[in-house]
């Protein structure tokens, strides 16, 4: 009991709470418009002036709710407790504080561990102490307490929910920084066997060839060289702690075998053009799983499409992957938030230096362009 106690105390605020935007001050700009109105219009409000004026002020707690979320919850829940010694003993009674309650969510959404355990008890304090001097009945208390713990519960609930997201996100970068380490095991592996079998070629004709084993030689060398430049990519990959997804042995060329007629589903169109030659193996390779990814979303998702093409053009700069549907563009992929897929898309692209673009086209369908320099190597 006491490691989970000091876990929750230890544990760090979410990363990067949304700024705050216009929404914001539109908040509270009509909150204090109605804090204003409710003034006017309710007689039986205590000390009107000064309520409306200490309602008003404790809006704008809201603009640092989640930058700051203890602070602003000490101030507003330590105000209301207060009001009382400035109103003759009497306390706020305005609709208008039910805006604490974002509050509430607020910090226990972005606030540390530590921040969240004591904003609760000031909020704990401070509610009990209203129903203590306030002396309601039952099915207010009740009541209180329900919407109360409704909005501590909604703001652990997405905490949660964020934080089982990130989790994933984390497990699926590490499964394939795993696939990276065979991808370098199987790339220095092919290498260092063509090296060892020029070698022994070399040897064995060395006596009545000696050409041959100065052919060898040069053999070896480049293949050490590329082996070298591969181990150095990947090894500036792991580096970075970014991940990769790169399948050994897939080709540019083996896009054609996504290419399928007579297939249920939209048929699937694939055009290579451009100079395939001294194209890196990682460039090929995720040029092969973008374009394949590309295709399986399209047909998991591109409503009423009849055709997905694949269009990729290499220069002498860089290879194009274009990978697009005739599916209905305003339903075709709805979700607003990247999958896991997607993800891995962009990063898998920005992991060798180039973009990854994808959305809906003006008219119809959805296209995905990626774009990769030639040489496969990382910014």
């Amino acid at each position: 009991m006491l490691a989970l106690l000091r876990s929750v105390w230890n544990e760090p605020g979410p990363p990067n709470p949304p700024r705050r935007g216009w929404r914001d001050w539109a908040l509270v700009a009509v909150l204090m418009a109605v804090a204003v109105l409710e003034g006017v219009l309710r007689q039986d409000l205590p000390w009107r002036a000064v309520s409306v004026a200490i309602t008003a002020g404790l809006v704008l707690t809201l603009l640092w709710r989640r930058s700051r979320p203890l602070p602003m919850v000490a101030v507003a829940f330590g105000t209301c407790a207060l009001s009382p010694l400035v109103m003759n003993g009497a306390s706020l009674q305005t609709y208008t504080l039910v805006f604490l309650l974002l509050l509430s969510y607020a910090l226990c959404r972005w606030g540390s561990g530590r921040e969240v355990v004591i904003g609760l008890v000031i909020i704990l304090l401070k509610v009990t102490h209203s129903m203590i001097s306030d002396s309601p009945g039952l099915p207010d208390v009740i009541g209180g307490w329900a919407v109360v713990s409704a909005s501590i519960a909604a703001g652990l609930a997405l905490r949660y929910r964020a934080g089982a997201r990130a989790r994933e996100l984390d497990k699926v970068k590490l499964l394939e920084r795993v696939q990276l380490a065979r991808d370098l095991h199987d790339t220095v592996a092919h290498h260092v066997s063509a090296m060892a079998i020029r070698a022994q070629a070399g040897l064995a004709t060395s006596g009545s060839h000696p050409d041959a084993a100065t052919d060898a030689l040069r053999v070896i060398e480049s293949e050490a060289s590329r082996a070298l430049a591969e181990m150095r990519a990947m090894v500036d990959v792991l580096r970075q702690n970014q991940p990769a997804d790169r399948q050994p042995g897939r080709r540019i060329t083996d896009l054609r075998q996504l290419a399928s007629r007579g297939r249920s589903g939209p048929s699937v169109d694939v055009e290579i053009s451009g100079d395939l030659d001294d194209i890196p193996p990682p460039v090929g390779a995720a040029i092969y799983r973008l374009a394949q990814e590309s295709v399986t979303n399209a047909r998991r998702h591109a409503r009423h499409a009849t055709r997905i093409e694949v269009r990729v053009a290499a220069d002498d700069t860089s290879v194009r992957l274009r990978v697009s549907d005739d599916g209905d563009g305003g339903l075709a992929h709805p979700s607003t938030r990247p999958g896991y897929g997607l993800i891995g898309m962009i990063e898998r692209a920005d992991l060798l230096g180039g973009t990854c673009v994808a959305g809906p086209d003006p008219d119809r369908g959805w296209t995905v362009t990626a774009v990769l320099p030639r040489t496969g190597s990382a910014t």
